[in-house]
């Protein structure tokens, strides 16, 4: 039973590395600082409200797929929101694309129960790791595009298709997004223990048991990640997400 000092405890630390963070970017200029008190009263009122309905959801399969569903179409519109894209619907490709076939291959093969208890941990981490992925490589190859137009439309003037010219721009700077899930793949154990390790060994697993399933995510995790910035080159070298102003760059050239 968790007691009412316990909850003190929790709400003090809480508060605490809340206004550390805020602080930290007050004081260097780095950014605002309401967006971490935005982002720290959501998380608590998310973690509530999830807290509050996971055992029920967990119990029914069909319930299960809806909530990834709804995981999905928070991670699409939080990452259309972050990248300014004006086709945001356009951000669930490159989320989805890697995600739902490596659910349903660990599923085939039998290393992830066709449970509710299995699924949602599992596919929040891969969406998770779709959406931060998606946005960070959206993001840049966006700049990237902006600030290096005239490489652009010298590429375009060499006799590039628009297409091939966008990527000759974008590629590199939206590979970069992939330098986060490499390193923590590269220094597991080392320096990170992720969740799903520390999550089964809390649980009582035996810790091989933990470990396998962690590799399996990670490298599940880099695959769905290469997948999303892949599809986020394709979608942008296509014209399909762009920013309003670029979309108008480009008719002009």
């Amino acid at each position: 039973m968790v007691l009412a000092t316990d909850w003190v405890r929790l709400l003090i630390v809480c508060l605490t590395f809340t206004a550390a963070a805020a602080a930290i970017v007050r004081l260097t200029g780095l950014t605002a600082v309401m967006p971490f008190f935005t982002a720290a009263t959501r998380a608590v009122l998310q973690l509530a409200a999830v807290s509050a309905v996971i055992t029920f959801v967990l119990g029914h399969l069909g319930l299960t797929g809806l909530f990834l569903v709804l995981m999905a179409a928070v991670a699409t519109a939080t990452s259309a929101k972050r990248t300014g894209a004006r086709r945001g619907a356009w951000v669930a490709a490159p989320i989805l694309i890697g995600t739902v076939p490596a659910l349903v291959l660990l599923v085939a093969i039998g290393l992830l129960p066709l449970k509710g208890i299995s699924l949602i941990p599992v596919g929040g981490i891969l969406i998770g790791g779709a959406m931060t992925a998606t946005t960070l490589s959206a993001r840049r190859a966006l700049d990237a595009f902006q600030e290096r137009h005239g490489e652009y439309e010298a590429a375009r003037a060499l006799g590039f298709h628009e297409r091939d010219a966008v990527c000759l721009v974008i590629r590199q700077p939206a590979a970069e997004a992939l330098v986060p899930a490499l390193d923590q793949t590269r220094t597991v154990g080392l320096v990170t223990l992720p969740g799903a390790f520390v999550g089964m060994l809390l649980g009582g697993a035996p810790v091989w048991q933990a470990g396998a399933l962690q590799i399996v995510v990670l490298l599940a995790l880099l695959a769905v990640e290469a997948a999303a910035v892949a599809v986020v080159v394709e979608l942008i070298a296509r014209g399909l997400i762009r920013r309003t102003s670029q979309d108008s760059e480009v008719r002009l050239t």
